[in-house]
């Protein structure tokens, strides 16, 4: 007998809930086959059948709370062998049926002679499982070694699975969209260079993919960048790649397609004078397209819907004038990139700010657990960062003790690991108080949703010059649009206001700061 435990849940997660079970007790079940779905406070997980067999017992039922280790259940082991005889068997009408593809499948994923597996690496601390996205190779297609494969999509990052060896791939086990956990097989490569036979789950997993089907090139495409280069009907080998080795990055392809669009802009000018023909609307195109959430886009749906569910929040406005900051800036940052070697942003100036009013009103810094109130006595900075996978805030630690250079490295360090997937759960844990740059995209203002459990974030909005009335006389000034959302349960109107012109002042006057005034 095999028991069916409780996963690692994560970081600060004792807890889960038994969402549902897949299967009942008397239940045939394959090693891996998913069994019950567990909710926690944070992410949702998958338990998997520890081996085949049959589901002999249920020990926690559908709704039931339970910690990491609990038995859930047992699978007794070498039961379901009969099973399927018994279950093949009852269609007397339609022998046929015992032979299909469907039927034959638990025996092709028996490992070719020489065959290499490809496992799932690890994924990340507390990271337990994670989603396959788009097999960039088939069964039977030659592959050379650290040639990227599949992407691996978690909650959290993305990880890149590439090829053991040179060879063919011969197998593919996991299918796009299977759920798998770290040292799962997920696939195998034939070192030798002849592949085996395409199993039937290999034969799934590329008619999934047909909808992404990858265009002819050189090198293989990411599956964002697949996506764009086929809704676009862009060809690979047109686009200039500007990553390793050649790659095609996203914002290869992004630009790629304004190239496209203004080629045949000029092809309908001779038909003017013709009968405008009848348009045949979206022919090599489907009106609506249903395509799963990835694991990150539900976590942060997931969470920005629980922040509103559980927190009271309400959202005050201010305006910067942001002229001094903006000449300092002029003034200085050709000698601080030459000293420090980063560029001088707004970023750290508003997070200097930011840090002096957490000091003055430490209820924007806390956080509520129960009917307890924890002031924080750190200032852990998250700072937003919008991803082609979705938005991340990962964390700028004791930014209090950090120079402007100190807070722009670290800005941008945090910033590149996200755009690069390379972000770690400890990176994104335990922030403060968060600020969102929204000014980037052009947004004149915004209400931000608070990124719970926190009580306070800061929105930047973008830098306008408008008329201005100062000293009696109408002036042309550069001014920026802030916002605090705030958690109305912790910290008081009056306290949020406060803040939000504390931050003003300091960004008005950046000498304040320099004196403590």
């Amino acid at each position: 007998m095999a028991d069916i435990l409780t996963p690692t849940l994560g970081e600060s997660v004792t807890e889960a809930t038994i969402a549902k079970w897949s299967k009942k007790v008397g239940d045939a079940v394959r090693k891996d086959e998913i069994l019950v779905e567990l909710e926690t406070d944070k992410v949702s997980l998958e338990v998997v059948a520890p081996a085949d067999g049959v589901l002999s017992d249920i020990k926690a039922a559908d709704g039931e709370t339970v910690t990491p280790g609990t038995v859930l259940g047992v699978v007794t082991e070498g039961a379901s062998d009969a099973a399927p005889t018994a279950k093949a068997a009852a269609p007397a009408a339609a022998p046929a049926a015992a032979e299909t593809p469907k039927a034959a499948a638990p025996a092709a994923s028996a490992p070719a002679a020489g065959a290499i597996d490809i496992a799932v690496p690890t994924m990340g601390e507390s990271v337990a499982e994670g989603t396959i996205g788009t097999w960039l190779k088939k069964a039977g297609d030659a592959v050379k070694k650290d040639e990227l494969l599949v992407e691996i999509e978690t909650d959290k990052v993305a990880v890149e699975v590439s090829s053991p060896a040179d060879g063919v791939l011969s197998e593919i086990v996991a299918a796009d969209g299977a759920t798998v956990t770290p040292g799962q097989v997920i696939g195998r490569v034939s070192a030798s260079g002849t592949a085996a036979a395409p199993s039937a789950n290999s034969g799934s997993a590329n008619s999934g993919s047909a909808q992404y089907s990858a265009p002819a090139s050189d090198t293989p495409l990411s599956p964002s960048v697949k996506r764009i280069v086929t809704e676009n009907n862009l060809d690979p080998k047109a686009i200039q790649g500007s990553g390793k080795d050649g790659r095609i990055l996203k914002g290869d392809a992004l630009s790629a397609i304004g190239t496209a669009a203004a080629a045949p802009a000029a092809a309908p000018a001779p038909a003017a004078a013709a009968a405008a023909p009848v348009a045949q609307p979206r022919a090599d195109q489907p009106r609506e397209e249903r395509v799963k959430m990835t694991r990150l886009r539900q976590t942060i749906a997931r969470r920005l819907k629980e922040s509103q569910n559980t927190a009271a929040q309400l959202t005050t406005f201010n305006e910067v004038d942001m002229t001094n900051v903006m000449a300092l800036r002029a003034q200085y940052k050709e000698v601080f990139e030459k000293r420090h070697g980063v560029k001088l942003g707004f970023m750290s100036f508003f997070t200097k700010a930011v840090v002096a009013a957490l000091k003055e009103i430490p209820a924007v810094n806390a956080e509520i657990d129960g009917t307890d109130i924890i002031y924080k006595n750190h200032y852990d900075i998250g700072v937003a960062v919008g991803t082609d996978k979705g938005l991340v805030v990962p964390v700028l630690r004791d930014a209090d003790t950090l120079s402007l250079a100190g807070i722009e490295k670290g800005i941008g360090e945090l910033g590149k690991a996200a755009r690069d997937g390379n972000l770690t759960l400890d990176q994104l844990q335990g922030g403060t108080f968060t600020i969102t740059n929204g000014g980037t995209y052009g947004s004149l203002m915004s209400t931000p949703i608070l990124n719970a459990p926190q009580s306070g974030i800061l929105g930047m909005h973008n830098i306008v010059q408008r008329p201005m009335a100062i000293n009696g006389e109408v002036k042309i000034r550069p001014m920026m649009y802030i916002a605090l959302s705030y958690d109305h349960r912790l910290v008081d109107g009056k306290e949020a206001v406060t803040f939000l012109v504390r931050v003003k002042e300091l960004l008005e006057d950046p000498a304040r700061a320099l004196l403590d005034l």
